[in-house]
């Protein structure tokens, strides 16, 4: 077990992952753990970056911090999405080998699979055929630090592990609709058509293809137990292993709110990937499962958008 008292760095502190990760520690026990807004530290600067690791000298670092979005912002923002992921993580991995970080948890994303891949995805996939091309931008910067924490860990022998998340979705999560992924997008449109009326809403696609969600409180409880644990691969899955239909999620949250309108589906919309269920063998194994089901994180994650309403807007209206 890790001391409860040793610092802990956790780069992207305020998103939706980083700060489910920052309430995991602390309820844990964690009591010494830092972070840095972007405009504090602008994580794409090389120096910066060096600079702040070699003076904080933390002993622990999770690497929360990417930029994100669905197929619209992949598809609209390829070389920002390539570029500033690699340089964040490069500056982040890069610093952290050579001032003597003891752990490094870099975390990811199931599209660093093939678009095609057999399902359930098997960490041994990766680079064994070509990406879904809606989102390889950032896949290519994701694999890239897989590859990077793996040659770190072969060659010098350190615990820097990558932890590939399937969908995630809860509180923090990105309602901004140009932005956002899947789930908190629908949240969004059912919710605000709840609000015109029970208007139709239209979404993306045929509904045909299967995701397989987990909420971010569970996957900041994986990056403690990896935390806490020397994990003997340098690569883990980390998903329920279970899946729905685009279509079943829809209807799913569409009862969740509310909204009693109609779903239209736009079929020549892409569907992206026709799959993704993740093998989350080898955590299990390893001593880890999720715990929040779908239709439960669903319900927790409208509660909590409802709640910040009022933040929501006043973050729209400032961009």
């Amino acid at each position: 077990m890790m001391d409860k008292k040793s610092k802990i760095y956790i780069a992207g502190h305020r998103g939706m992952v980083g700060s489910a990760v920052w309430r995991a520690l602390e309820a844990d026990g964690f009591t010494n753990l830092i972070g840095k807004t972007s405009a504090e530290l602008d994580l794409r600067d090389q120096v910066a970056v060096t600079q702040f690791i070699s003076t904080e000298k933390p002993v622990v670092i999770i690497d929360a911090a990417a930029r994100v979005g669905g197929i619209l912002a992949n598809n609209d923002y390829p070389y920002q999405f390539l570029m500033e992921n690699l340089q964040i993580q490069n500056n982040l991995i890069d610093a952290a080998h050579k001032h003597g970080v003891q752990k490094f948890i870099f975390l990811g994303s199931s599209c660093i699979y093939p678009k095609f891949a057999p399902q359930p995805l098997k960490e041994e996939y990766l680079l064994t055929d070509s990406l879904e091309p809606t989102n390889e931008w950032y896949a290519i910067a994701k694999i890239t630090g897989v590859k990077a924490c793996e040659a770190i860990r072969k060659q010098y022998n350190k615990d820097f592990v990558s932890l590939m998340p399937t969908n995630l979705y809860g509180s923090y999560d990105n309602f901004d609709l140009k932005t956002s992924h899947v789930l908190p997008a629908m949240l969004r449109k059912f919710h605000e058509a709840k609000e015109n009326g029970n208007t139709a809403v239209t979404l993306w696609g045929s509904g045909t293809p299967m995701r397989e969600f987990l909420c971010v409180d569970d996957m900041a409880e994986a990056v403690v137990f990896a935390v806490n644990n020397v994990l003997p691969e340098h690569l883990y899955n980390v998903g329920t292993g279970k899946d729905v239909t685009i279509k079943e999620l829809a209807e799913t949250i569409q009862n969740v709110v509310g909204h009693t309108g109609e779903i239209i589906w736009d079929s020549e919309k892409p569907d992206g990937t026709p799959r993704k269920l993740m093998d989350v063998s080898k955590l299990k194994h390893a001593g880890w499962a999720y715990k929040i089901e779908l239709l439960e994180g669903i319900k927790q994650t409208y509660t909590w958008f409802l709640e910040n309403q009022t933040e929501l807007k006043q973050v729209k209206l400032s961009k």
